[in-house]
């Protein structure tokens, strides 16, 4: 009998990370762009040896290594595996919306997942400049895996919130949630109706919306999902 193949620590450190991941996994519908990237980070001695020297050779010029530690609740290892497979996803160091589009649609095939990645990639893109950078990406991914209950509801607050006023408005919330409902299209079960969207919403709103005022204020949001376990992600 052969002897068994020693795992190296970079297998180890990926099986690790993917499952912490799996902890998480119905955070934000399973982030597909997380699912891709780290699918992509499979280990190799070189790449481990050559990660952080890369950091600097992509046309976008990530942060050093360390000022991420310092800015996420990931590791050193846990950012090296992450960036290797964002550069492979997207070797330009930057992901645009037409990619987050394409792999929506390849993990939701039987529906029409490009407004919900649009709504996602705004979400991402916390600097409005069209695409999101590696430190966009493991910023969200610190908050949506790691962050506190307070700040996945921040970042919640801030994806329904579309036009970024301050306010959800039934309109906002709709538009998310008919994107959730068609980016799911013949999966779910019973079949929805067209106006179920619109009767959650409203079913929603009426919860959140303590002073009628017709919007849900950050402080609404957060205090009607800690008391009745509404997680709208």
């Amino acid at each position: 009998m052969s002897a068994p193949v020693k795992r190296t620590q970079w297998d180890e450190d990926l099986t690790q990370f993917r499952k912490d991941y799996s902890l998480s996994k119905k955070v934000l519908l399973n982030c597909c762009l997380v699912r891709r990237i780290i699918s992509w980070a499979s280990p190799n001695k070189k790449d481990s040896v050559e990660d952080e020297l890369e950091l600097s050779a992509v046309r976008h010029r990530p942060e050093a290594l360390e000022q991420l530690e310092a800015q996420t609740r990931f590791s050193r290892k846990e950012l090296q595996i992450l960036y290797r497979g964002f550069k492979n996803e997207c070797p330009s160091g930057v992901v645009n919306e037409d990619t987050f589009k394409e792999i929506y649609a390849q993990f939701f095939p039987q529906g029409d997942a490009s407004t919900y990645a649009h709504f996602l990639f705004n979400a991402f893109d916390t600097d409005h400049n069209d695409s999101v950078s590696f430190e966009d990406f493991v910023m969200g991914l610190s908050i949506l895996l790691r962050g506190t209950v307070q700040e996945k509801l921040n970042w919640a607050f801030n994806l329904y919130d579309i036009n970024k006023d301050g306010y959800i408005t039934k309109e906002e919330m709709f538009d998310i949630i008919k994107s959730i409902y068609d980016m799911m299209g013949k999966c779910t079960y019973p079949t929805l109706k067209e106006e179920t969207p619109r009767q959650h919403v409203e079913i929603f709103f009426q919860k959140m919306d303590k002073n009628r005022d017709g919007v849900v204020t950050i402080d609404e949001f957060i205090d009607c999902c800690q008391n009745v376990s509404l997680f709208l992600f």
